[in-house]
């Protein structure tokens, strides 16, 4: 057991958690899709989180891993990204991914949890992220969602992060929104490149590559939601995340 594999996920973990609160106390307060969405996607974020220092502490079991690969490996970029196409793309086109996602993540659900583990996975004693990419899951199906559910959220939450702040930036208003924004979009990008990293033979690359991406998250929708005096109006005519 280590500080790396142990301790770095389960902060993740805490500080998705504690994200997610302030996002759904604020979808409380003033309702909207979007809000909502990346509260979900946060707690997903936390449970991949945990899992992972689950198994730092005491090693993989069926139910964890299934769990990790579910929600941390499948459906957390994807729901927050969907949170983004709420916030930015039209309501008839945001319902129908929404819809599709919704059946998306029911039937991932279903053939994680019915996938055959690889042998051996459940000793693993080294963990180096190359055997979180999904290699320990034999079904082929299983596989292959995970790119399609990753390249989907990515996309949308990075693009729509960087596409709000070029807006404020460009219109020289909401300074906090265009900085905020740009936290978002190197956040959401974090644990890809420690993903990366990791199947280069740097497995703490992953495990700080998700920590900072939960806290740059974290700062940068602080901050795209506070203005950075009191006479900065709170409201623009164009949408953006962390709104």
């Amino acid at each position: 057991m280590t500080f790396v594999n142990t301790f770095l996920p389960f902060i993740a973990s805490a500080v998705s958690f504690t994200f997610a609160y302030f996002l759904f106390r604020r979808y409380a307060r003033r309702p909207s899709k979007h809000v909502l969405l990346w509260g979900i996607g946060m707690i997903f974020y936390g449970l991949g989180g945990f899992c992972e220092g689950f198994f730092g502490a005491f090693g993989w079991n069926p139910l964890i891993y299934r769990l990790w690969y579910l929600f941390g490996a499948i459906l957390v970029a994807a729901w927050l990204g969907q949170g983004t196409v709420y916030l930015l793309a039209r309501r008839n086109w945001a319902h129908a991914l929404m819809v599709i996602l919704f059946l998306g993540s029911i039937y991932g659900a279903y053939r994680v949890f019915t996938a055959q583990l690889a042998p051996g996975l459940l000793t693993t004693s080294v963990h180096t992220g190359s055997e979180l990419s999904g290699h320990a899951i034999i079904t082929p199906g299983v596989r292959t969602l995970t790119p399609i559910f990753n390249l989907y959220g990515t996309v949308i939450l990075v693009g729509g992060a960087v596409y709000s702040a070029w807006i404020f930036f460009r219109k020289r208003v909401l300074l906090h929104r265009t900085i905020g924004n740009i936290l978002i979009a190197v956040g959401a990008i974090a644990p890809a490149f420690g993903g990366a990293f990791s199947r280069m033979g740097v497995p703490a690359a992953l495990y700080i590559g998700e920590l900072l991406g939960a806290v740059l998250m974290f700062i940068g929708f602080q901050r795209a939601t506070t203005p950075m005096n009191a006479g900065e109006p709170e409201t623009a005519a164009q949408p953006a995340v962390g709104d």
